[in-house]
């Protein structure tokens, strides 16, 4: 699932595509209107491969938190969120992440990842190839960090 070129700026709504990179700004394209603009240093620009959900254990990338949505809505669209209540967004996305932080992860940022996932699905720009290796990233840090851990323990 390659998002790095796909920003959020800070004040503007939707997503963003990085298309070039100038000396004092970045040139970027809206996924929804395709209108091309100059995005300036002033503005917090985010790539949402540098986004990540607060857990009680580690920080979740947004990536793979897109995995999870895409498992379980079998590559479709998740039901819009602006449709759904506050409740039903936290036990949804309580099925997603189960251990996600409830002090520091709020309704509006459940609501806005889900529209994200919808916005990058709508568009083709996440599919079952890039899942199905994301997934296969995910395995193989879980084992590494497991060996790790269990390394550490025969140590002590």
């Amino acid at each position: 699932m390659n998002i790095k070129d796909i920003l959020t700026i800070s004040g503007q709504p939707g997503l963003y595509k990085l298309i070039s990179q100038g000396k004092n700004a970045v040139i970027v394209e809206n996924l929804d209107t395709g209108k091309r603009m100059p995005s300036h240093a002033n503005n917090r620009i985010s790539a949402l491969e540098d986004i990540s959900v607060f857990t009680d254990s580690e920080e979740l990338p947004l990536k793979d938190l897109f995995t999870k949505i895409f498992t379980k809505e079998d590559g479709q669209q998740a039901e819009d969120p602006k449709k759904m209540s506050g409740d039903a967004l936290k036990a949804y996305f309580t099925e997603l992440v189960p251990d996600y932080d409830r002090d520091r992860v709020y309704v509006s940022d459940m609501k806005k990842a889900i529209q994200w996932y919808n916005m990058l699905i709508s568009k083709g720009m996440l599919s079952i190839e890039e899942v199905e290796e994301a997934q296969e990233v995910e395995e193989i840090e879980k084992v590494e960090k497991t060996e790790k851990t269990e390394k550490i323990k025969k140590e002590d």
